[in-house]
C-alpha cells in the first residue's frame, strides 16, 4: 500500500514536469513551421517567376505559363526541367490531338477531299508524336559536360522541329478550297494548340545551349 501511494506521488509530482515540455515542444513546433512558411512562399514565387521569365523568350508566353506553372514543384529553377516540362505538355497535346482527329477521319458525312486531308493529318500526327518521344528519350541522356552535350542537343532539336513541321503539313493539308468549313476549323483549332505548345517546347530548349 504505502509503495503504491509513493508511485502516485512520484506521478503526481511528474505531471506537471511532462505538461510544461510538452507545452515547449508545441511552442518550439509552431515557431519552426512559422519560421518555414515564408521560406516556402519565397520558394514558390522564385519558381513562379523562373518559369514567367523564361517564357518570355517563346511565341506564346501566355499559353507557356498557363501551362508549365503546374509543373512548378519539378521544374523549381531548372533550364532542362522546364523544357521537359515544356516536351511533356507537348506530347500530351500531340495524342490528344491524334485521337480527335483519327474520331474525326471516321466520319461519314467527310468529302472526298476532306477525307483525304484528315487522313493525312492522322500521318502527320502520329509521326509528331514518335518524334516528340524521341527527343524527351534524347533529353533523358542530356549531359551539359563533355564533347557530346552539342550533339546530343542537335538531336534534340531535330526531332521536335520535325514534329512542329509534321504539325504545320497538317494544317497545310486543309489550304485552299473544296472543304466543309467546319471540318476545317474544328482540325485546325486542335492543330494549332499543339503547333504553339510544340514551338514554345523547341524556344525553351534552344535556351539550354
Amino acid at each position: 500500500m504505502e509503495s503504491f501511494t509513493c508511485s502516485k506521488l512520484v506521478s503526481c509530482h511528474g505531471l506537471p514536469t511532462i505538461i510544461t515540455l510538452l507545452y515547449f515542444c508545441t511552442i518550439a513546433t509552431t515557431l519552426c513551421l512559422a519560421a518555414r512558411l515564408p521560406e516556402q512562399r519565397m520558394s514558390k514565387s522564385n519558381t513562379s517567376d523562373f518559369i514567367k521569365t523564361s517564357c518570355g523568350v517563346t511565341r506564346y508566353p501566355d499559353i507557356c505559363y498557363e501551362t508549365l506553372s503546374s509543373y512548378a514543384r519539378t521544374i523549381q529553377t531548372s533550364p532542362k526541367e522546364l523544357a521537359n516540362a515544356a516536351l511533356s505538355v507537348s506530347l500530351k497535346e500531340a495524342q490528344s490531338t491524334s485521337a480527335s482527329v483519327l474520331k474525326l477521319s471516321k466520319g461519314h458525312d467527310l468529302r472526298p477531299r476532306e477525307a483525304g486531308a484528315v487522313k493525312d493529318c492522322v500521318e502527320n500526327m502520329r509521326d509528331s508524336i514518335d518524334e516528340l518521344q524521341q527527343s524527351l528519350i534524347a533529353m533523358k541522356d542530356l549531359h551539359y559536360l563533355g564533347p557530346e552535350f552539342e550533339l546530343q542537343m542537335s538531336n534534340v532539336m531535330t526531332w521536335v522541329s520535325a514534329a512542329l513541321t509534321n504539325e504545320d503539313t497538317c494544317m497545310d493539308n486543309f489550304e485552299g478550297n473544296g472543304f466543309n468549313g467546319e471540318v476545317k476549323s474544328t482540325v485546325r483549332g486542335y492543330i494549332i494548340r499543339v503547333s504553339q505548345l510544340t514551338s514554345n517546347a523547341l524556344a525553351l530548349i534552344n535556351q539550354l545551349r
